[in-house]
């Protein structure tokens, strides 16, 4: 009796804990998941046809990487209750404030395309006019952010999250080799064509479409929305961990679908995918297609909110979901402002949508070492950040993300100057 007893309580204690997880969850999970955006899909779908199992290693370093990066954001949010934006206005003064601003601006908008690209592409698949898909997207956004409430915006953000997992049953469908999967892709090494400029804008567009400036926006302000508090950093810091965890693994479960079925071909984009895996397989490119429309509107729907936060964060507005309309119209206004011009492009008549999908993920990473030094430089402001302020060990990794991206980002540079000098 006295065991069962013990067993009962501890029963409880740990359902406690988990129900109290649930609760405190959500920015760290939807902002890691939401990167798997459109334009993330397309760039992994690119990547596994590419160089089939070859980087999976290099999708596996990405989770510390994106996990210490956004678990700053969590802290800075926490204890500063201050968006993104306003920390960095009131850190470091106006002119700085609005350099990030506007950086953040244009590359949000272009990624917006990006998302709306992956939406109409999916769906065009099944039948389905640009048009109508533009149009059904304003409706669906609108319907999530007009209610009035953070907490249910958050809760319908993770359930299209659950449905961005719809690639791992499609990597089983494809039945590829465990055997290849794990001597081919954990294993650090070089793919066979060696060192080249292309192997550089592929880690570069991994690296942009895994951790990108606008995420930094969107969880520090998501954090604040939601009220998290300084007691409540451990959880948050879990919930940006496992977000971190379930965006690399669907990154690496679609890299294994097309680098089973598609190895040494040329893809565009994941409609494009979709459509010759549905030669192969209809199951598992259908639900390709459907991970991609989820995957763009989740994007768009965090992005153009991580755009009205710094907004709302810069001019004074009232900027929380938690309002109406009519209590914060200009928030409203700049979130629908963003959404249907980027909307707008993708019906744009032979406009260059590859071109743009591609071009976002690269130019994210080459802004984001400027951002990230921002982040570090407000998490060691022992005055505002107290105990939380960045220990050293957390400084070093931080600071040799940066290097590395910049490295990266040099070296991208030099081999599209002189592409002969690689090879």
């Amino acid at each position: 009796m006295f065991t069962f007893a013990n067993l009962y309580y501890e029963f409880r204690r740990i359902w406690k804990a988990i129900r109290l997880f649930f609760i405190l969850s959500g920015p760290g999970i939807v902002v890691m998941v939401a990167d798997n955006d459109a334009g993330g899909i397309t760039t992994y779908a690119a990547t596994g046809a590419r160089f089939g199992y070859h980087l999976i290693w290099f999708l596996l370093i990405l989770i510390p990487v994106a996990y210490y990066v956004q678990e700053m954001t969590v802290r800075l949010g926490a204890v500063t209750k201050r968006g993104h934006a306003e920390a960095i206005f009131a850190g470091f003064g106006a002119f700085w404030g609005w350099f990030s601003l506007i950086d953040l601006l244009v590359v949000n908008w272009l990624t917006l395309v990006t998302e709306f690209i992956g939406a109409t592409s999916s769906m065009r698949i099944f039948g389905v006019p640009p048009w109508l898909t533009v149009i059904g997207v304003y409706i669906l956004m609108g319907i999530m952010v007009v209610k009035g409430r953070y907490w249910t915006w958050e809760k319908i953000a993770l359930i299209f999250c659950a449905v961005n997992l719809i690639y791992i049953p499609g990597a089983f469908m494809v039945h590829p080799s465990v055997h290849d999967v794990i001597h081919t892709g954990l294993m650090p090494h070089l793919p066979p064509r060696g060192f080249s400029n292309d192997l550089f804008f592929f880690m570069m567009a991994n690296i942009g479409t895994t951790i990108a400036p606008w995420m930094l926006f969107f969880q520090q302000s998501a954090v604040v929305d939601k009220g998290t508090k300084e007691k409540e950093i451990p959880w948050g810091k879990m919930d940006t961990f496992l977000g971190a965890v379930m965006t690399v693994v669907v990154a690496i479960f679609i890299v294994v679908v097309t680098g089973t079925i598609l190895n040494g071909v040329n893809i565009d984009d994941a409609g494009q995918a979709s459509l010759m895996l549905m030669k192969t397989n209809k199951y598992a490119g259908t639900f390709m297609a459907i991970g991609l429309f989820d995957a763009g509107f989740l994007g768009a729907v965090c992005i153009s909110l991580a755009s009205s936060w710094a907004f709302g964060e810069v001019f004074g507005w009232a900027h929380s979901l938690n309002n109406k309309i009519r209590e914060a119209p200009w928030f409203y206004a700049s979130y629908f402002f963003s959404l249907i011009t980027a909307g707008l492009v993708v019906l744009i008549p032979k406009a260059p949508l590859v071109l743009i999908t591609l071009f976002v993920q690269v130019v994210a990473v080459t802004l984001l070492p400027a951002a990230l030094v921002f982040l570090i430089l407000l998490l060691n402001n022992k005055k505002t950040m107290g105990e939380y302020t960045n220990t050293l060990w957390q400084n070093i990794i931080t600071s040799t993300i940066v290097v590395v991206i910049v490295i990266l980002s040099t070296l991208y540079g030099i081999s599209t100057l002189f592409p002969n000098m690689l090879k």
